[in-house]
């Protein structure tokens, strides 16, 4: 063997590729090799991310759900896995898990509308779900007003504010989701950018933004219509998310700042209760698109009772670490985040009742995994220490990483940014990547100097309606100020014709998101998911070793945080 060659296997071998090289063969040029090395470890990785997905997402695992016998599972195979990639444990306590203490609650709502002497009975979860995250056994509302707030929302930045003097405090107020539709002046069938970021939703639109307001106006029930569009997914992804078991972090007030009531109601029912009351729920959309709206008293009543069968339990993060090689600077380090939960098990859901989670979140947890076993058995070491964080119950509300943005193992202020994993490509390779919350932080610099490094691109969120950027656990560390990217399939797929790929991500969507039927498949090409994970990996390289920062980009709206967090 000649010595390049020899040199160039020695480096292969080092980051986990084989390189078989004949001698009694012409070897080619250095080029050659390197391409069949390249080639030999993207198959390997593929396998491997595979294999992955094909345990966590296996009916042995229950779905994933915290505090279940597929957490411990879970919790274990993580563990054992990154142990196995030479990654060392995470926590300064010498273990590779962190407690998270969370309440759970399991709610049997029962409830109705009152207009004049006719009664809306509501089934659960036909019509409505409901539930309290006060950590009580009961709550009940009675006879509460009820009241059409529009979308919601108070936004001073946009001169906006659904409430208008009107006290809610008692009451059951009546909201529509997403980001109030502000048509734009120029053209009617397009929404105004200048209102609430246009197309793209902001926080002002997610669900969890509509139940904080309504606590802090002192609603006694908040009460969201549920559109599929506007809401980015159907009414079955509502009753699989809240018609079981739900959990929030410990509090010291146990959750009695929160509204008593949180719930959505069916777009057909909210009609039905409309016209009861003598209004159209199109004309009141219509008029809720206007900073000048007023809320709406309906005259009617709400009734709500809740039972809560309430426990405490430990669910845990899994922590992983590199030591950065410069002790300069090896206190400072990068995040790679992913959610390793999923819904768990049902009886009354299809099939087996089994919510396997391959796609959300087995391979985001499985490249995790991956970036973690190549960068262990890299030769060349970070010179920042690199943190792999697999979170738990994302599902929930974001809670495993919202537990640790609040008690961090290591400082936020020392944290450069965080680079989230959640649902990865398992339909072969694409030339592109999509970068959701585009043009937020000078991560995206990054992002677009490492893909076409690799002859790819970086694309915008093609659905920015969807608020993606605020479903998943980076947001917990953006909200903190720390910068976040969150690198998500992309769709231009390599050998197959044009939309191909977001046809896929469409049929996930509407027949296997937050369904039983999200399970491994044998027709999945995890080459993609393979590439994806040889760019984040490079990208957190390229943070970890750079002298630059990444910041906020004037106009985002966790610039501030992230300045003051770093100036005390």
């Amino acid at each position: 063997m000649s010595r390049s060659i020899a040199t160039l296997a020695l480096v292969f071998l080092a980051a986990g590729c084989i390189i078989v090289i004949d001698e009694r063969k012409p070897h080619g040029n250095v080029r050659d090799v390197v391409e069949r090395a390249s080639a030999a470890e993207a198959s390997a990785s593929a396998e491997r991310i595979s294999g992955h997905i094909r345990v966590l997402a296996s009916d042995e695992f229950e779905g994933r759900a915290p505090a279940t016998a597929g957490e411990t599972k879970t919790i274990e195979y993580l563990t054992e896995h990154f142990r196995r990639a030479g990654a060392l444990p995470g926590n300064p306590d010498g273990s590779y898990v962190q407690n998270v203490p969370l309440v759970g609650l399991r709610s049997t709502p029962s409830g109705s509308f009152r207009v004049k002497e006719q009664t809306i009975a509501l089934e659960f979860p036909k019509d409505c779900v409901a539930l309290t995250k006060r950590f009580v056994p009961d709550v009940r509302v009675d006879s509460s007003d009820v009241v059409f707030v529009g979308y919601g929302v108070v936004a001073p930045e946009y001169g906006w504010d659904d409430y208008k003097d009107v006290d809610v405090r008692g009451k059951t107020i009546v909201m529509l989701i997403n980001d109030p539709a502000v048509p734009d002046p120029a053209d009617a069938s397009k929404l105004d950018p200048l209102s609430f970021a246009g197309r793209a939703m902001t926080y002002y639109g997610r669900w969890t933004y509509k139940y904080e307001i309504a606590a802090e106006k002192g609603a006694a029930a908040a009460v969201i219509v549920h559109e599929d569009g506007p809401a980015g997914y159907g009414w079955g992804v509502v009753e699989g998310s809240w018609g079981r078991e739900n959990f929030d972090v410990e509090s010291a007030d146990g959750n009695a700042h929160r509204a008593a009531v949180e719930s959505w109601i069916h777009l057909d029912k909210a009609k039905e209760l409309l016209r009861a009351c003598g209004q159209d729920f199109d004309e009141l959309k219509a008029k809720a698109r206007s900073k000048d709206f007023r809320p709406v008293a309906l005259g009617a009543q709400a009734s709500f009772a809740i039972a809560n069968d309430v426990r405490r339990v430990d669910s845990h993060n899994v922590v992983a670490r590199i030591q950065g090689a410069d002790p300069k600077v090896a206190d400072e380090l990068v995040v790679y985040c992913a959610h390793w939960d999923h819904l768990g098990k049902s009886d009354v859901a299809e099939g087996d009742g089994i919510y396997n989670g391959a796609i959300d979140n087995a391979s985001g947890t499985a490249v995790l995994l991956e970036i973690a076993a190549r960068l262990s058995k890299s030769s060349a070491k970070p010179r920042r220490s690199v943190l792999f964080l697999a979170v738990t119950a994302e599902e929930k509300g974001l809670l495993g990483s919202k537990y640790y943005a609040a008690h961090p193992l290591y400082p936020l202020e020392k944290t450069l940014a965080v680079l989230n994993m959640d649902s990865m490509n398992v339909w072969g390779k694409t030339r592109d990547i999509v970068s959701i919350g585009r043009g937020s932080s000078t991560l995206d610099e990054v992002l677009d100097s490492v893909a076409a490094d690799r002859g790819r691109v970086v694309t915008s969120d093609p659905e920015p309606e969807k608020g993606l950027f605020y479903r998943s656990d980076h947001f917990e560390f953006a909200k903190r100020g720390v910068p976040a990217l969150y690198a998500d399939s992309g769709f231009d797929m390599v050998g197959q014709p044009a939309g191909f790929g977001l046809k896929r991500r469409d049929a996930y969507t509407a027949n296997d998101y937050h369904k039983p039927s999200d399970e491994m498949r044998d027709d999945w090409d995890l080459s993609g998911a393979a590439e994806d994970a040889g760019l984040l990996m490079q990208v957190g390289l390229r943070i970890a070793n750079e002298d630059t920062w990444p910041v906020w980009k004037p106009g985002s709206e966790f610039k501030a945080r992230r300045e003051a967090m770093l100036a005390r």
